[in-house]
């Protein structure tokens, strides 16, 4: 076992630990640190991530939107595993073959054929299917850049990375069908992933900061909502915000 993966063993156990003992509601175990950490995110994204987005509104319509959709594309194969496991094979199905059509018709995703002809694919992950079967959120917290999470989103976050083709492939250092990548591949669809999401809810952020008393406390509560939806697979006006997710 090399240290790096040493280093995420023992993360789980401890992420594991904390959803064991605040298992059933959630909890502000760490609201300090957790706060702090918001302060520091706020300010990576007022300087890094907030600029990129407003830059990436400037794009043409068709080139913005099929960037999109391609890192749509890969995100969705963290669904397949994760629907079969919560046993939706409904979902399987719509998640699979959304993948396949985009993939091949889709020109590796950057077109959505699959809306079209009927499949729509939720966004699954290890936190969702760990709710599911009746874990709860434990602890929240906020982590560095990635921003809110809980104690068993955390863990499933880095659990994801274990049965997500394209982890498997890239981080994992894997080959997949004779396919393989890099750190780089990964970290550059996550990243283009979050600017994606920015850009597209800069005047949700906005008018949020502006009627918030409390920004912490309202993006605390617009993610823990927003994740429930999830785990139900309600419809709500949280669509407006996009994918809240990681």
């Amino acid at each position: 076992m090399t240290l790096n993966k040493f280093k995420i063993f023992i993360s789980s156990i401890i992420i594991l630990t904390f959803v064991s003992t605040a298992a059933k509601s959630t909890e502000e175990c760490f609201e300090n640190v957790s706060r702090s950490v918001f302060k520091f995110n706020m300010v990576v994204d007022e300087l890094i991530l907030e600029p990129i987005a407003k830059g990436y509104n400037k794009l043409p319509k068709p080139l913005k939107q099929g960037t999109g959709n391609f890192t749509s594309n890969i995100s969705t194969l963290l669904s397949i595993p994760n629907s079969l496991l919560q046993g939706d094979l409904k979902q399987f199905g719509h998640s699979t073959g959304s993948v396949l059509v985009n993939s091949t018709l889709g020109v590796l995703g950057f077109f959505n054929p699959a809306e079209k002809m009927g499949l729509k694919a939720n966004k699954e992950d290890l936190g969702q299917t760990l709710g599911t079967y009746g874990v709860g959120p434990g602890c929240y917290l906020v982590l560095p850049v990635l921003g809110p999470s809980t104690a068993r989103d955390s863990f499933g976050l880095i659990a994801d990375t274990f049965i997500d083709p394209f982890a498997h492939i890239t981080i994992r250092e894997n080959k997949l069908f004779g396919i393989s990548g890099n750190d780089l591949d990964y970290y550059s669809v996550k990243g283009t992933t979050a600017v994606d999401f920015r850009s597209k809810n800069i005047k949700n952020f906005e008018s949020l900061e502006q009627n918030s008393i409390d920004l912490y406390s309202s993006l605390k509560s617009i993610y823990l909502q927003d994740r429930e939806n999830k785990i139900q697979n309600s419809k709500s006006d949280q669509d407006d915000w996009g994918n809240l997710d990681n």
